[in-house]
């Protein structure tokens, strides 16, 4: 079902909504980067993020665990329909606020304005958010996006 073909837009989307990758995760690593066992970077490698016992976190990401949710998160974004991709930025950012998944909600928030997505629609999003699922969780939220405004505004 999700061939290299489905791999690669869904990629190439993530890419133009959240920008390129920061090479610090193993979430920003596309299909088809070569992996070498003893290449630093790689898992089982010693000082690589996720190796246990070597130096590495404790954070281990199964292999292709990460292709898997690009395909699905990114795909349905690449697959085409009726909604724009400014208006898939706002469901995503209404859902994982509504789930209360702030680091997913960071993300998406960060990288609203290049989907098309202005902060005076985000703002009603957040009156949204409140209504219907509770001040504590449109409360959550307000801090996140005070300090994601205030990064792009300093930078």
């Amino acid at each position: 079902m999700y061939d290299a073909q489905w791999q690669r837009a869904a990629w190439e989307m993530r890419r133009k909504v959240i920008g390129e990758p920061t090479g610090d995760t193993t979430a920003d690593t596309p299909p088809d980067t070569p992996s070498t066992p003893g290449t630093p970077g790689t898992p089982g490698t010693p000082g690589t993020p996720g190796t246990p016992g070597t130096g590495g976190t404790s954070h281990i990401t199964p292999h292709g665990y990460q292709d898997y949710v690009t395909a699905m998160a990114w795909g349905v974004w690449a697959r085409g329909g009726p909604l724009t991709i400014r208006d898939r930025s706002l469901l995503v950012l209404a859902m994982t606020a509504a789930t209360g998944r702030i680091s997913a909600f960071r993300t998406h928030l960060e990288a609203a304005p290049r989907a098309g997505v202005t902060d005076a629609e985000v703002d009603d999003l957040l009156f949204q958010l409140t209504a219907y699922c509770g001040a504590p969780a449109g409360h959550a939220f307000v801090s996140v996006l005070r300090e994601v405004r205030a990064a792009r505004e300093a930078g």
